[in-house]
C-alpha cells in the first residue's frame, strides 16, 4: 500500500509557501545598480568610434563633461526646436518639459542644449533614411535629422540635470539602458502633438 504523505503546513506568508525569501533591498545595492548601468551606456556610445577617437571622447568627457561624436553608425539625432517642445508641455521649465519628453518618447533618451534652445531626441541610425518622405513636412516646424557625416555634442552620463550656471548640454532623459534608443512612432507622436498645439501669444512659441 503506498503511503499518502501529509501536505505540509500552510503559512501566513504567500512568499514563504512557494520557498520565496524576500531579501530587503539596499540603499547601496541601488546605487550599485545605477552606476553599472551607466557604466554600460558610457561602454556602448564608445564602441562605435576607433581607438583614437574613443581616447579622445573619454578626454573630452572628463575636461569638458562633453564629447564630440560622430552620428549615423549607431544612433542618429532627431533635432527638435526648444520651442516646439515648450508649446505642447506649455511651459518654458526645463524639468517640466523633461518629465513630458520622458512620458511621451517611453523614457528614451533625449539630449537638451539649453544654449542653442534644441532638444534631440537619439533614435536608431536607419531613421532619416526609412523616414525621410513621411517627415519632409517636419522641416517646416523646424525638426531635422542627423545622421552620417554629422557630429553632435554628447554629455557625460552623469550630466542629467541643468546647470544655470554653466548652461552645458546635459542628458534631458537619460539613456536607461545600453542602446536604448526612441522609437520613430513615438518621435512621431511627439511631433504630430506639438504641431497642433496652439503658439502661444506671449512667447510665440
Amino acid at each position: 500500500m503506498t503511503k499518502r504523505t501529509q501536505p505540509e503546513e500552510s503559512t501566513n506568508n504567500p512568499s514563504e509557501s512557494l520557498g520565496l525569501h524576500l531579501v530587503p533591498a539596499q540603499h547601496d545595492m541601488l546605487v550599485h545598480t545605477a552606476a553599472d548601468r551607466r557604466l554600460a551606456v558610457e561602454h556602448w556610445l564608445l564602441a562605435g568610434l576607433d581607438g583614437p577617437k574613443r581616447d579622445r571622447a573619454r578626454m573630452e568627457w572628463q575636461e569638458f563633461k562633453v564629447a564630440m561624436m560622430p552620428l549615423g553608425v549607431r544612433f542618429c539625432a532627431v533635432r527638435i526646436p526648444e520651442a516646439l517642445v515648450h508649446r505642447v508641455v506649455r511651459t518654458n521649465d526645463a524639468r517640466m518639459a523633461a518629465e513630458y519628453l520622458g512620458a511621451a518618447l517611453d523614457d528614451s533618451p533625449v539630449i537638451h542644449d539649453p544654449r542653442h534652445r534644441r532638444y534631440y531626441a537619439l533614435a536608431p541610425a536607419s531613421m532619416p533614411e526609412r523616414w525621410r518622405n513621411a517627415t519632409s513636412p517636419w522641416r517646416l516646424l523646424g525638426v531635422d535629422f542627423l545622421g552620417r557625416e554629422a557630429m553632435m555634442g554628447i554629455p557625460r552620463v552623469d550630466c542629467v540635470t541643468l546647470n544655470p550656471r554653466a548652461w552645458a548640454t546635459y542628458w534631458a532623459v537619460p539613456m536607461s539602458s545600453a542602446g536604448v534608443l526612441c522609437e520613430p512612432t513615438t518621435i512621431a507622436k511627439l511631433i504630430a502633438a506639438a504641431k497642433r498645439s496652439p503658439v502661444r501669444p506671449e512667447t510665440g512659441a
